[in-house]
């Protein structure tokens, strides 16, 4: 039997306020970086737990919508979304200067996540204002995305990403939160579901199909209610099925 590397990311700084539970089970964090959620305070605090914990550490910028969360499509140009992105990641990098601690990736949230995987435009004015970053951060996406596409062509390394604790449709694209069947919560079934993506390349979507998949990064979202359950599960029982954390 073959022995599996997988990274376990969680999206974190949002308010929630259970990094310092969940950290000893990840081994990378994306940290809100003001446009959803987050301020100075909570970035230089996630960072600061994160180098205690030797976690890689991640920008998670959005839309600017702390209304919404960044989970639903915002309206505004591109120009402005575009400028707002360099920001919270001009103020993120600051941050971690002032702490030392290295940019390791950059992970869109939320409803930017769910566009630029699909919208070619988008993804192009994203990746505009990512290239400043491209020599230093990799980027995570979903396998099979227009963005994961457009960003290899820029020159971007790439981590295919896959979500442990969320539902697929066949398109490989997330089943909506308004639907009740998008969020999985049970540790079993999470350790179901993560261990046939890493060992087959296969995903179970909701219509029952396995669909191809890869990923070399898994999301366990920060604010899933059974987080901590979640990861404590995972960390007894993946290394049952050859898998370690890299």
């Amino acid at each position: 039997m073959g022995q599996w590397h997988i990274d376990i990311n969680c999206d974190v700084g949002e308010g929630v306020g259970n990094e310092a539970a969940l950290f000893p089970y990840i081994s990378s964090c994306n940290i809100a970086c003001g446009g959803h959620a987050g301020d100075l305070e909570t970035m230089r605090h996630i960072v600061k737990l994160a180098k205690q914990h030797h976690i890689k550490v991640g920008a998670h910028p959005s839309y600017p919508d702390r209304a919404n969360f960044g989970r639903e499509v915002m309206d505004i140009s591109l120009q402005e979304l575009q400028e707002s992105i360099k920001d919270q990641l001009k103020t993120f990098t600051k941050v971690l200067q002032e702490e030392q601690v290295n940019l390791h990736h950059i992970k869109a949230h939320g409803a930017l996540y769910n566009q630029t995987a699909k919208d070619k435009a988008l993804a192009e004015i994203y990746l505009d204002a990512l290239t400043p970053y491209a020599k230093e951060a990799l980027l995570y996406a979903p396998f099979g995305s227009v963005f994961s596409k457009k960003a290899e062509q820029r020159g971007f390394e790439i981590w295919f990403e896959a979500f442990a604790d969320r539902n697929y449709n066949n398109d490989l694209s997330l089943v909506s939160r308004k639907q009740p069947n998008a969020l999985i919560q049970n540790p079993e079934e999470v350790l179901k579901h993560v261990v046939s993506i890493i060992t087959e390349g296969k995903v179970l979507a909701v219509t029952g199909e396995k669909i191809g998949i890869e990923a070399q990064t898994l999301c366990i979202h920060g604010d899933t209610a059974s987080a901590l359950e979640i990861l404590m599960y995972l960390s007894r029982e993946l290394p049952n099925h050859q898998v370690r954390l890299q």
